[in-house]
């Protein structure tokens, strides 16, 4: 099979960000090593991609752990990875020309040699290639089963949404809004956080700096309840749910960010007994068990996009050299919707 390029001549190694070392609690610079490699020879079936955008996502700071977890966890001295969206410039795979546009799993890096079969051809007649990373890609997904496969969403359902201001918890609101929900709750950590919440059609919304979650999340709900938690934070946001929920609630439980970079274990909600009485459905979710419903997500989601049901925000950094940076800040929320680094 003959190697169809976009330039004669073609990058024979790429910078990349690798693992200098595991962090202990919060993540620092010395952390990160911004590195020059070789890129592998293109084989058959097998595409050169120049990287447009890479994504840093939380679930990537458990990977900087030496630990036994549902993926492996990033060696050391070797490039990090993660979604990214980019240009082919060299192709030896069927059905990947010179010029596609995709998403695929070798982020944190200029360049990539991936398999064609592990990526997916962003469709950029529908959205901007940086939506395949958050409103299009594994983060609307993520939004959208977690809300209607794991919570069991139904329409009339009153629904809290922690972190809500992130890439995820964002669209999980604006999902519930679309398909009927009564009344969306959000928590953020800023008062700008909170405003855009409301700009974006949540009907309620507080800064957990305020006081505590308890108090203010049942202020919001009022003596009606929430019937969905749908669990970006954990820790003081779950125990304050836990006790708003109405019987037979649904929490889907898709992140604990605000234990991440915890070095002592974390006490679990005191109030966990609640879930008794209540009869409560508490369930743990991986969008990775959920690609089955990506085409019918995808469906939903290009018809919310364009008719402005649904939007989406951004926070773009410049430059791979940022990318650990970006990923630090990322951790303490200094992002609005989906952070990205743009190469």
């Amino acid at each position: 099979m003959s190697t169809r390029t976009e330039a004669t001549v073609l990058p024979a190694t790429t910078r990349e960000i690798q693992l200098a070392s595991r962090p202990h609690g919060r993540p620092v610079p010395a952390n990160f090593r911004l590195a020059e490699s070789p890129l592998p020879e293109l084989q058959d079936g097998q595409v050169l991609v120049r990287n447009l955008y890479i994504s840093v996502d939380p679930y990537m700071r458990g990977r900087m752990n030496d630990v036994k977890s549902y993926s492996a966890p990033f060696a050391l001295d070797q490039a990090l990875d993660g979604g990214a969206v980019g240009k082919v410039i060299a192709s030896r795979a069927e059905g990947r020309a010179v010029g596609d546009t995709v998403v695929h799993g070798l982020g944190w890096r200029e360049y990539a040699v991936v398999d064609a079969a592990a990526t997916t051809v962003a469709r950029t007649d529908l959205a901007p290639a940086s939506a395949f990373l958050g409103a299009l890609g594994m983060t609307g997904l993520t939004a959208y089963a977690g809300l209607l496969k794991v919570a069991d969403f139904k329409p009339g359902d009153v629904v809290f949404v922690s972190g809500a201001a992130g890439a995820v918890g964002s669209l999980v609101g604006q999902i519930a809004k679309a398909m009927g929900a009564s009344r969306v709750i959000g928590s953020a950590g800023s008062p700008e956080k909170v405003a855009r919440l409301l700009e974006l059609g949540f009907d309620a919304a507080f800064n957990y700096h305020d006081g505590p979650v308890a108090g203010q999340l049942a202020a919001a709900a009022g003596e009606r309840g929430i019937d969905v938690y749908f669990d970006n934070v954990g820790g003081e946001h779950l125990e304050a749910a836990l006790s708003v929920l109405t019987v037979g609630g649904r929490v889907a439980m898709c992140g604990a960010i605000a234990q991440y970079n915890a070095t002592e274990p974390t006490p679990a909600p005191r109030n966990l007994m609640l879930a008794i009485g209540k009869q409560l459905t508490l369930k743990g979710f991986l969008v990775g068990g959920y690609w089955q419903h990506m085409a019918e997500f995808v469906e939903a989601m290009s018809g919310w996009l364009a008719d402005g049901t649904v939007r989406y925000d951004e926070t773009v950094v410049d430059g791979l050299e940022n990318a650990p940076q970006a990923f630090m800040d990322l951790l303490e929320g200094a992002n609005t919707g989906k952070m990205l680094v743009r190469l």
